[in-house]
């Protein structure tokens, strides 16, 4: 799912005011530069994950082309899921 640039601003602004207001955090910077660094990395685990999925779709098309028939027999939803998931095993995805 691809979230707009303000939206993925306003839930690491809600994150860090949530975390600071319970007293959970103690920030080294600004606030300005803690919720930069949440949007980037909410943004770079969003685009790993996007690229998980072109990969797993990927190799679901390339086994399902060599099964010939019995793909037929096979549910996408569930080998894709299956795929995804030692996928992100394997790069260290936490999905």
């Amino acid at each position: 799912m691809r979230l707009k640039e303000e939206l993925v601003q306003r839930l690491a602004e809600k994150i860090y005011n949530d975390l600071s207001s319970a007293s959970l955090i103690t920030p080294r910077h600004d606030r300005g530069a803690v919720v930069a660094g949440m949007v980037s990395a909410i943004v770079q685990n969003m685009n790993q994950e996007q690229a998980l999925e072109r990969d797993a779709e990927r190799i679901l098309n390339e086994n399902l082309a060599g099964m010939g028939r019995a793909a037929l027999e096979i549910d996408r939803r569930t080998m894709l899921k299956m795929i995804k998931n030692k996928l992100a095993k394997e790069r260290k995805i936490i999905l």
